[in-house]
C-alpha cells in the first residue's frame, strides 16, 4: 500500500461521507452512544478513584484499624461467621499497646448501641451526629485538626468528665457565628461541655458535614453502660506497619483465644487494603460498563455494514470502472476498508466529546467528585471505534473487490 493509495483512498470516504451527511450520522450513532459511554464511564470511576483513595490514605500508611471483620469496601457479604463474632474489648486495645513493641499510639474507639443521636443548643438542632468515645491518643491517628479549643486529655476519660470534641459540620449547625469553647450542648438527653471542634480533614469519611461528635472513652462507658462495639485505631512507626500487624494478630489470637489451626476472629484494616478492596469493585463496575457499552458499538458496527453493503450496491458502477482502467482487488478493499474505519473513527471522536460533557455534567452535579477524562479512555475509544470499522467493514469491502467489472459495468 503506497502513500498515494492511502491518500486517494482518504479523500474519497471523505467525499462520500460529505456528501451523505445525515446518513453517516445515523449510521455511527451506535459508535457514538457506545464510545461516549465509555469515555463518561472511565472519566467519572477516574474521578472517583482518587477521590475515594484520598479519604483512605488520608488515614495515614503506617495506620491500622482493627475491628471484628474487615472494614471499607467489601465485594461480598459478611459471612454467618463473621455475624457471630464477638466484639472487642478495651482490654485488647490495652494488650496492644502493652504488648506490641512496633505500635507507636493505639485508641479505643466505643460506638453508642442505637443509631440516630441527635444533638441540640438552645434553638438549633443537629441530627444523626456521628457520637464515638476514643482516647486521647486518637488525636494522633491523622484524623484530628483542631480549628478551636484542645482536644480532651487522658484524665479527663479516666474521671469521665462530661466534655466534648465537635466536627466542623457541628461547630456551624448549632453555634454558626458563635465561640462554641465553653458552651453546654445536650446530646440524646445528657449535657457536655464543647472543649475544642475539629477542622474538616482535606479527605474525610465524613463527608462535607463532618459531623463527628467525640466523647472521652469511659465517658461515653459511663454514660452508654450497655454499649459494646469496639475497634480499635492502631499507628505504627515508620517502616515498622508489617511487623505490627504480625504483632497486633499474635496478640489478638491469644487475647480471643483462637486456636492455631483456626482462621483469625477479627480483621486488620490498612489504607492500602482498603485501596486495592475499593478497586476491585471499580473494576468490575467498568467491566459491566464496558459490556454494556459493547451493545452500542455492536449496534453501530451492524449499521455500519448495512449501509457499507448498501454503498456497494450503489457504487458497483464506479467500481467495475475503476476495475476497467487498472484498479486492483487491494485497491477496491482497501477503499471501502478506509471509508468503514473513517466513519467510525469520525464516530469515536464525537463519542469522546460526549462522554466529556458527561465529566462536566458530573462535575457541576457533584462538585466533590474531580471527574476528568483520562487519556487511556480517549485512546481507548478512538481505537475500538477504528477496530469496530474495520470489523463490520470487511464483509461488504471484501464482496465489492470480487465484483466482476464486466458485470459491475452492466450494472444500473
Amino acid at each position: 500500500m503506497t502513500a498515494l493509495a492511502l491518500t486517494n483512498g482518504l479523500s474519497l470516504a471523505l467525499q462520500t461521507i460529505r456528501s451523505h451527511k445525515l446518513r453517516a450520522f445515523l449510521t455511527v450513532l451506535g459508535v457514538i452512544i457506545g464510545t461516549g459511554t465509555i469515555i463518561g464511564v472511565g472519566a467519572i470511576l477516574t474521578g472517583f478513584d482518587a477521590s475515594i483513595t484520598a479519604i483512605l490514605r488520608s488515614f495515614g500508611p503506617n495506620s491500622i484499624i482493627v475491628f471484628k471483620f474487615p472494614v471499607g469496601f467489601r465485594v461480598t457479604e459478611l459471612s454467618p461467621e463473621e455475624r457471630t463474632r464477638k466484639n472487642l474489648t478495651y482490654e485488647n486495645a490495652a494488650h496492644i499497646r502493652e504488648r506490641c513493641p512496633a505500635v507507636q499510639t493505639v485508641s479505643a474507639m466505643l460506638f453508642p448501641n442505637r443509631g440516630f443521636i441527635n444533638a441540640h443548643y438552645k434553638g438549633n438542632d443537629m441530627y444523626d451526629v456521628d457520637l464515638f468515645g476514643v482516647e486521647e491518643t486518637y488525636a494522633h491517628g491523622g484524623q484530628v485538626d483542631m480549628h478551636l479549643g484542645r482536644f480532651f486529655a487522658e484524665e479527663e476519660s479516666r474521671r469521665r468528665m462530661p466534655v466534648a470534641v465537635l466536627g466542623e459540620g457541628i461547630e456551624k449547625g448549632l453555634f454558626a457565628n458563635l465561640d462554641p469553647i465553653g458552651k453546654i450542648i445536650n446530646v440524646d438527653g445528657h449535657q457536655f461541655q464543647v472543649i475544642g471542634t475539629m477542622k474538616r480533614p482535606a479527605a474525610s469519611f465524613f463527608g462535607d458535614q463532618d459531623n463527628r461528635l467525640l466523647l472521652p472513652y469511659f465517658t461515653m462507658q459511663k454514660l452508654y453502660p450497655n454499649a459494646r462495639e469496639n475497634a480499635i485505631v492502631v499507628t505504627a512507626y515508620d517502616g515498622r506497619l508489617p511487623e505490627a500487624l504480625d504483632q497486633i494478630r499474635t496478640v489478638l489470637r491469644i487475647d480471643r483465644r483462637v486456636p492455631y489451626n483456626k482462621p483469625d476472629t477479627f480483621a486488620l484494616s490498612t489504607a492500602d487494603q482498603m485501596v486495592a478492596d475499593f478497586r476491585q469493585i471499580t473494576a468490575i463496575t467498568f467491566l459491566v460498563m464496558i459490556v454494556l457499552s459493547s451493545i452500542g458499538l455492536l449496534v453501530g458496527g451492524i449499521g455500519v455494514m448495512n449501509i457499507m453493503l448498501v454503498s456497494v450496491t450503489e457504487r458497483t458502477h464506479e467500481i467495475g470502472i475503476r476495475k476497467a482502467i487498472g484498479a486492483r482487488r487491494g485497491d477496491i478493499l482497501l477503499q471501502f476498508l478506509l471509508e468503514a474505519s473513517l466513519l467510525t473513527s469520525l464516530g469515536g471522536l464525537a463519542g469522546i466529546i460526549f462522554g466529556w460533557m458527561i465529566s462536566l455534567v458530573s462535575k457541576l452535579v457533584f462538585k466533590s467528585l474531580p471527574a476528568s477524562v483520562p487519556a487511556w479512555a480517549a485512546i481507548m475509544g478512538i481505537v475500538v471505534s477504528v477496530g469496530v470499522g474495520l470489523f463490520f467493514g470487511i464483509w461488504p469491502a471484501n464482496k465489492a473487490a470480487r465484483l466482476d467489472p464486466v458485470e459491475a459495468l452492466r450494472y444500473e
